[in-house]
Parts: C-alpha cells; structure tokens; sequence
C-alpha cells in the first residue's frame, strides 16, 4: 500500500509541475500581449494582468499544496535543528498538529467565505470568484491531509532529517 500512495504523490507532483509550468507559460503569454497592446497599439488592456494575478495565484497555491516536498519549504529550525531525533519527532507532531488544528477549525469560515463571493465576479474576465478562489480551499485540504500523513510517519518513528545547510539550495 505504502508503494502505491508513493506512485500517487509522485504522479500527482509531477502533474502540479505540469500545471505550475502551463500558467507560467500563460503569465508570460500574458505579459508579452500587454507589452505589444500598450506600447505598439497603444490600446492598454487589462484582462491580461488579471489573467497574471489569477495564474499567480494558481501557480503558488497548488505548487505549494502539490508539488514542494517537505524539505524544500520555508522553515524557522534554529531549535528543532539542534534536537536529537526523538526531540525533531516530538517538535514535528507538535507542528504538524498545529496545522492540522489550524487548517481544519478554519476550513468552515473559508467554506462560507468562498461560498459567499459567488456574488462578485472578476473586473475584466468577469469569472465568479467563488470558482476562482476555490483552489484554497483545495490547498486548504491538501495541506491537512499532508501533515495527517507527516504525523503518521512522525509517529512511526520517522524522524525529520537532520538540518544540513550544504545541501540546501537557494535556487540562486
């Protein structure tokens, strides 16, 4: 079974990147069009920045939900570094129970919220943001059900890695 969730994630990340590539290729496209139709036509348009807005939004959302692994997220490690590595477990649980708590007492006001703005719709493409704000909603659940599996292994006895500051990277 552990094989078979393993080939999901991977797919599943692999097919975020897929997506996250697509809308930045939409973001540039995107660009490109509101440099030509300002500067060559001098026609601003601005459907093509809220096309960059919502596919900014898109790209972080569900690159962070499904495509960063856990090691390549931001984190403040300065004490949980320095734990041996029943201590890390310990600091791991707590963290990821905390996210889990936070995420879920707050995903029935996020539901109403998002729920709520089927009222507005977008200025210029004019899509209800109901539909487009969902996608938290899906990163919302996404993210629970990535640290209720981060206290399973936590709780199994695997310990986060140690901190190694050579090897990780500043994507510089």
């Amino acid at each position: 079974m552990q094989l078979g969730i393993g080939r999901a994630v991977g797919w599943m990340r692999r097919r975020a990147q897929n997506i996250v590539a697509g809308l930045l290729g939409v973001m540039f496209v995107a660009f490109l069009l509101q440099i030509v139709f300002r500067y060559f036509f001098n026609l601003p348009i601005g459907w093509t920045s809220e096309l960059s807005v919502i596919a900014w939004l898109y790209m972080t959302l569900i690159g962070s939900a499904f495509w960063l692994k856990e090691h390549e997220e931001v984190r403040f490690d300065l004490i949980s570094a320095r734990l041996k590595p029943r201590g890390r477990r310990v600091v791991g649980i707590a963290v990821a129970a905390a996210a889990v708590a936070l995420f879920g007492m707050a995903m029935p006001a996020t539901w109403k919220y998002v729920a709520f703005m089927k009222v507005e719709s977008s200025s210029y493409l004019k899509i209800r943001l109901d539909v487009l704000y969902s996608i938290y909603i899906v990163f919302a659940l996404a993210i629970v059900v990535r640290y209720l599996g981060a206290i399973v292994n936590l709780v199994r006895g695997k310990a986060p890695p140690e901190a190694d500051i050579t090897k990780v990277s500043s994507a510089l």
